[in-house]
This record gives C-alpha cells, sequence and structure tokens, in this order.
C-alpha cells in the first residue's frame, strides 16, 4: 500500500497541534543493503581500539546492535535501511523542478523558489554528513513548470495518499518535463510546488514524500520512486523564517534517504528538537548519531556496542565534528536498544542550550509517526532550556552532565558521565547486569 510521510505543524503562538500519523510506502519485504561509508575515527571501550573501517552488516562486533524490524514495519529504525531509496553518501544529483497551477500561478521567478532551499539545503547535508554526502540539486528548467490541470482538480490536500491524485501529478509532472528532462541522470526529485497552491503551512501542511515506490510512473525507463513535494514553508513565528525555512526539505529528503518521521500524532515530546526529522523549524538541529550511522555517514570504528555484561567505559567525541567516536549502542533485544551520543553547541546543533549526552530509546519494530526513538530527559519537567517559539522546549535540556546517570532497571542497564576534558570530548561508563 502506497502512503505518504507529511508533517503537520503548529500555529503560533498556540501549543502543539495533533499531527497525522505518517507512513511510507512499505519496503519491509525488500532485500536489505549493505550500508558503507568511508569515515575515519576510533572508538575506545577501555583501552581497546576498534577494527577498522569494514561493512557495517558483515562487522562482528557490532552485529548485536544491529537491529531490525519485522516485516511489514514501514520506515523501519532498523540497520541496515533496505534498499529502494535515494542513495545517502557520495554524488547525489537532485533533480528540482518548480511547478505551478492555472489557478495558483506561480508568484514571482522559479529560481526565486528555487533559492528558498539552496545553497542551504546542499550545505546542510554536508555539515550533517561531515562531507559524504555531496549533495548536488539541479534545475534544468529555469522557469515554472505549469501543469496541464488546475491544482484543485488533483484533488491534494492533508493525509492524500498517492492515489489517484499524486500519480496524476507525477504523471503529468514527467509528461510535462521530459522533452528537456533525463530522469535517468538523476538520484531523488523535489517538486517546488508554487506556494499559493494549497493552504499557508500555518493552517495545515501538505509538504510530503513518496519514497522507494517502484510503483510510481516510469520516466525515461526509471520509476520516480523517491520524491517531495514542497508546498509553503514553515513559518514559526520567531523571526527566523529566512534562515530556517529551508529545512523542510533536508527533512523531506530524510525520508528519501530511509528515515522516519519521529513525531507523533501528539507532536514533538518524543525526540523535540534533536532531530530534524522530529521538528525541523525554529532553532537549528542536526540528526541522531542513530540516523547518521544508518545513512553511512560513521563507520564502524565510530560506533561501539555495549553488548556484553559488566562495566565498559568509553570516549565521546562531539557528534558535530568530524572524526572521532560518535555513537554506542546498548542492544536490549533483536529490535531495540539504547543509543548514547554527544551533542554540543556547533555545527548544525549551533543553538543547543544545554551540551551534554544525550540518551534515547530505538525501536526498529515500530511505523514511522509513531515514536520508533524516544529521547530520556535528565530533568523531567523543567520546562526546558530554549525560549524559541513553537519547539517542544521540555527536552531541550534533556543532555545528560558529568555527575549524573541513567538507569533503567528492569534491564539491568546504567549509563553514567564520568566526565568531560578540556577538547569538550566526554567518559560515559556503561554497565550492565
Amino acid at each position: 500500500m502506497q502512503q505518504p510521510t507529511s508533517r503537520s505543524r503548529i500555529r503560533p503562538p498556540g501549543p502543539l497541534r495533533p499531527r497525522r500519523m505518517a507512513a511510507l510506502v512499505s519496503v519491509a519485504a525488500l532485500t536489505l543493503a549493505v550500508s558503507t561509508s568511508a569515515g575515519t575515527g576510533d572508538l575506545r571501550p577501555g583501552s581497546t581500539t576498534a577494527a577498522g573501517s569494514v561493512p557495517l552488516a558483515r562487522s562482528a562486533s557490532l552485529g548485536p546492535c544491529l537491529i531490525r524490524g519485522g516485516l511489514g514495519v514501514q520506515m523501519s529504525e532498523g540497520l541496515p535501511t533496505p534498499t529502494g531509496y535515494s542513495r545517502s553518501t557520495g554524488t547525489v544529483r537532485a533533480l528540482n523542478l518548480m511547478i505551478d497551477f492555472s489557478d495558483a500561478p506561480g508568484q514571482g521567478s522559479a529560481l526565486a523558489r528555487l533559492a528558498e532551499f539552496f545553497p542551504q539545503t546542499r550545505d546542510w547535508f554536508a555539515t550533517s554528513s561531515y562531507g559524504r554526502l555531496d549533495y548536488r540539486p539541479e534545475a534544468p528548467v529555469a522557469d515554472w513548470l505549469r501543469m496541464p490541470r488546475s491544482f484543485r482538480s488533483y484533488g491534494i490536500e492533508r493525509g492524500a495518499p498517492f492515489d489517484p491524485g499524486y500519480r496524476r501529478l507525477v504523471h503529468d509532472i514527467v509528461a510535462t518535463a521530459d522533452p528537456v528532462v533525463d530522469f535517468r541522470a538523476y538520484d531523488l526529485l523535489n517538486v517546488l510546488v508554487t506556494p499559493n497552491a494549497g493552504p499557508s503551512a500555518l493552517d495545515t501542511v501538505l509538504s510530503v514524500t513518496f519514497a522507494g515506490n517502484h510503483e510510481a510512473p516510469v520516466a525515461d525507463g526509471v520509476p520516480v520512486a523517491n520524491a517531495s513535494f514542497v508546498y509553503s514553508r514553515q513559518d514559526d513565528g520567531s523571526g527566523s523564517y529566512d534562515t530556517t525555512g529551508y529545512r523542510v526539505l533536508p527533512h523531506e529528503n530524510g525520508h528519501v534517504f530511509g528515515l522516519p518521521d519521529l513525531y507523533t500524532q501528539h507532536g514533538g515530546g518524543a525526540v523535540g528538537h534533536w532531530d530534524i526529522m522530529s521538528e525541523d523549524w525554529g532553532a537549528n538541529n542536526d540528526l541522531l548519531g542513530w540516523h547518521k550511522w544508518k545513512l553511512g555517514w560513521l563507520d564502524p570504528s565510530q560506533v561501539g556496542c555495549a553488548r556484553t555484561a559488566g562495566t565498559t567505559e568509553y570516549t565521546l567525541t562531539p557528534l558535530a565534528r568530524s572524526g572521532g567516536a560518535k555513537l554506542v549502542f546498548v542492544p536490549l533485544t533483536s529490535r531495540t536498544g539504547y543509543a548514547v551520543e554527544l551533542r554540543t553547541r556547533e555545527g548544525n546543533d549551533e543553538t543547543v542550550c544545554r551540551p551534554g549526552v544525550l540518551i534515547y530509546r530505538v525501536d526498529a519494530n515500530i511505523d514511522t509517526g509513531r515514536g520508533p526513538v524516544t529521547v530520556y530527559d535528565s530533568r523531567r519537567d523543567s520546562g526546558g532550556c530554549t525560549r524559541a517559539p513553537n519547539v517542544h522546549a521540555e527536552l531541550s535540556d534533556a543532555p545528560f552532565a558529568p555527575g549524573e546517570s541513567f538507569k533503567d532497571p528492569r534491564w539491568g542497564i546504567r549509563i553514567a558521565v564520568a566526565s568531560a576534558d578540556l577538547d569538550g570530548n566526554y567518559r560515559v561508563t556503561i554497565t550492565r547486569r
């Protein structure tokens, strides 16, 4: 069944609005791919240095940490990511088409619409991936691409499935652009819809991604399988619209790379602002270390797997910095476990208001939009440390500081932050009975 991923927003200055349950095309039955990357760094459990870069699925030391969801889980957090999505390492060519309609003619120039998202989106991915994703946006059609039908005729509204409206729209996009566009040359498609088509993002959000969709219309012999549709951008009322509004696109592109939505129908309370797949407006936010590993931006030597009983010590370097140890995973079952990483005020995390060790649970058996990741708050009910409007503030001070610890008595797990050094690295100890 083909279903979309999209996001609802919050209307300034009101409270969080319920979000639509989201899903993407299910690819659970597809063959699993081997994820690789070419970074350098070392993760030190005690005094032992982990092995060098090897294919993720073949690393014996990380094997117990490669959790997987069951068949039918949509957009699972499991590793490795199934095939069918766009590549997330190396050179990725993004086709950008700006479209309008007879009942919603493009306002201003199409290239001005493109400039709302680039070069910011390209730079965001370069920073987040440590340069491992060379995202190349291209716009072979410099003008608005007029669709042959009115916008109203497609029947597109919040929550609209791929059939029939989006299938009809993709078919028309292909037919209109094909004389001048070779779709075989691109890895993904961004459809930048004129913002006056549909309601304002302050009322409802239409932006949506269809990923892994091999039943999509074919263009130049290839299916348009990974396509993001962006309508009006989110203005959160903070005055940062011109600098942060573009991040709706890296969020949507996260789906074409295989990442799920981390918000739930209740909003961003599960992850807060710690991943762009949760909230992508307001204060800047990067991706979780788990997602960076999932996308191939971390190599096995940068990931630790705390799978054995006893106490093990790890040294973590800030997630935003290139090189060094980034992530420790504590598997609980073949489906779930705890992730541990260090978040600081730098890179795409420049607005972090309380640096420290972020601890969260990943469950590969939970669908996109239903809470596959849960961040644990070191300061529950504090109200958080950010005052940015329309951000889920409670989790903004979630990281654990030296001297603080997280415990799970049921599983006999204790994660303690032992110390921080002058270079900004943190030492953590993980104990499991």
